[in-house]
């Protein structure tokens, strides 16, 4: 019976599928949009069958969104010969297998509580997966170096259509990800004026992992890259007033300074700056942005000089607490001598 069953998708170059246990009722209709929810198991193809990873230890489910460009394409393919409650063994060979190191890490780390929009933003480029000489797990890093054929067994949990579930930012397509960017821009906008700062960071930040993903797939500084890219500047800006008002001095720093090293000519990102740096008392670095805020936007003379204003009075007052600290250190006590 097994000899049969793995015929079942000699469609496929290097597949092959024997059902452990039968599934229920009809074939799912799987179309673009359709979001499945299976557990699934790694396994090495050596006489241990050692298993890399196990969905059911980890205690969480995991879901794809069919079409949605997942890294792991040939799990789409898998997935879609399946019934519900279907427990199948696929073997494949490395020419499918090649990115389940990158795909395997991605996993992990949300499963160690790892912030799964950090990791998204920062390793949203294939160039930027494939410049890391370590993905933090060594044997990630040995299926990288030397791809092998897998064993991927899959449990068929639940089926969703387009239209039966709230579909998350990572859920979209390209096109629905861009034109939920203003909506999510606007909610932002919103709450930061009702003056909650944290919640609107939250709407800024899904509102870029969006753009990144798109952007990741354009040629960079090319015509659509640049547009995307003037976009998240919009947006970081936006998020980096948050933090200003949350007192997140050296964040701002940070966000900031990215940007003027890409794009030196973006004058909210070095006015945004130069108030961060007032906070933290880092004087010239302050008066350096300012002059430069005013070299790219002459009309900001009168903001600039409040703001310069508020930051002599800041240094004098830091300067006059300093000397107090100081005198108080080093005067000698009173009535001399020791006790």
């Amino acid at each position: 019976m097994a000899d049969m069953e793995e015929t079942l998708m000699l469609g496929v170059e290097g597949l092959k599928k024997t059902i452990l246990h039968g599934g229920m009722g009809d074939m799912p209709r799987f179309i673009t949009g359709t979001k499945v929810t299976f557990h699934f198991r790694t396994q090495l193809c050596d006489d241990e069958r050692t298993v890399i990873d196990d969905s059911k230890v980890v205690g969480t489910p995991m879901e794809v969104v069919i079409g949605n460009m997942f890294k792991l394409e040939i799990w789409e393919t898998l997935l879609c010969s399946m019934r519900i409650n279907e427990v199948a063994e696929f073997w494949c060979d490395t020419t499918h297998t090649g990115l389940y190191p990158l795909v395997s890490k991605s996993m992990r780390r949300i499963a160690e509580g790892k912030d799964a929009v950090e990791w998204q933003i920062h390793t949203c480029g294939m160039a930027n997966m494939f410049a890391y000489h370590t993905l933090g797990y060594p044997d990630l890093d040995e299926l990288m170096k030397e791809p092998k054929p897998l064993f991927f067994i899959l449990e068929l949990i639940k089926v969703q259509q387009p239209n039966e579930y709230n579909r998350e930012s990572w859920a979209l397509n390209d096109q629905e990800r861009l034109n939920k960017v203003p909506m999510l821009h606007g909610q932002g906008n919103k709450l930061f004026k009702q003056g909650l700062f944290e919640e609107a960071t939250e709407k800024y930040k899904e509102a870029i992992v969006c753009l990144k993903n798109i952007q990741s797939k354009e040629k960079a500084w090319e015509a659509p890259w640049l547009k995307l890219e003037k976009m998240g500047h919009t947006l970081t800006l936006n998020y980096c007033q948050c933090l200003l008002r949350m007192a997140e001095y050296y964040e701002v720093i940070e966000h900031t300074s990215d940007i003027i090293n890409q794009h030196p000519g973006v004058m909210k990102a070095y006015y945004l700056r130069a108030k961060a740096h007032i906070e933290v008392w880092n004087e010239a670095e302050a008066r350096q942005d300012y002059s430069r805020v005013l070299d790219l936007d002459p009309g900001m003379k009168k903001l600039v000089k409040r703001d310069l204003s508020i930051l002599t009075t800041r240094m004098e007052e830091k300067n006059q607490e300093d000397k107090t600290t100081y005198k108080g250190m080093f005067e000698p006590a009173r009535g001399g001598g020791l006790p």
